[in-house]
């Protein structure tokens, strides 16, 4: 079986570079976690699972809205803490699939060590017709409604983080490079910022099998790369990735 695998990836011939040292085949796969993380499935049941225990053991969170439509709103699971720090997660899932109620195993760790933990819900790519400018434009909304609403929920509004993971993270980068004089609020809303796995530049997404679901133009690439506006970058940050 070995033999046979390096036997035939051995063979393989590499089609014409899409992207940097990439084929087409190869652009495709880094844009499939199935591919590089075939327990995937598996994993996502385990978060499941594992919100649902903690769920039990914190109680439902407050639940607030943040615009007019019935998606955007957003979870929050307290600390017993007074005027504590807040934790904002963008969660990801191909820019399609998962909510805020996915996610409360990530909340608990933060409640215990005396932070606010907010989960936000957005819209997703298919529901707005393949475009990303609603989903960043949400979860722009959310951000500034936390700061402005912070004492609703005991919360330090000038002690506001951003964390993220995958297609969420593309959507924290457009948010932390966020022009938020546009909005009437601080530069600087956002003291500190760890955004996971994301995409940072359009392009080599655009040029992937995910342009067969997200519709993409040269004004979204070119507004929507956070690498392409780090000017208006005021957050403190850490970026990480898995391999």
């Amino acid at each position: 079986m070995n033999t046979m695998t390096t036997t035939a990836a051995a063979t393989k011939v590499k089609g014409p570079l899409v992207w940097l040292n990439m084929d087409q085949q190869e652009l495709d796969d880094a844009y499939d976690q199935i591919v590089y993380a075939p327990n995937r499935d598996q994993v996502g049941k385990r978060r499941l699972a594992n919100s649902a225990a903690a769920l039990a053991r914190l109680g439902k969170p407050l639940r607030f809205a943040y615009g007019p439509t019935p998606i955007e709103g957003l979870d929050v699971y307290r600390s017993p803490k007074p005027n504590a720090p807040i934790a904002i997660f963008v969660h990801g899932g191909a820019w399609r699939n998962g909510t805020a109620s996915e996610f409360t195993s990530l909340a608990e760790p933060f409640v215990h060590a005396g932070g606010h933990f907010v989960v936000l819900d957005f819209t997703n790519v298919d529901d707005a017709k393949g475009s990303l400018f609603p989903m960043v434009e949400q979860v722009r909304r959310a951000v500034g409604w936390v700061y402005r609403n912070a004492e609703k929920f005991g919360g330090d509004r000038n002690r506001l983080h951003l964390i993220s993971h995958s297609s969420g993270s593309h959507l924290a980068g457009c948010t932390v490079t966020h022009d938020w004089a546009k909005d009437a609020l601080p530069l600087d809303i956002l003291k500190g910022a760890t955004l996971s796995s994301g995409m940072y530049d359009l392009k080599p997404v655009r040029l992937s099998k995910r342009s067969k679901y997200v519709a993409f133009t040269d004004e979204m690439e070119a507004a929507l790369s956070a690498m392409r506006h780090l000017d208006k970058l005021n957050t403190p940050l850490i970026l990480t990735y898995g391999t």
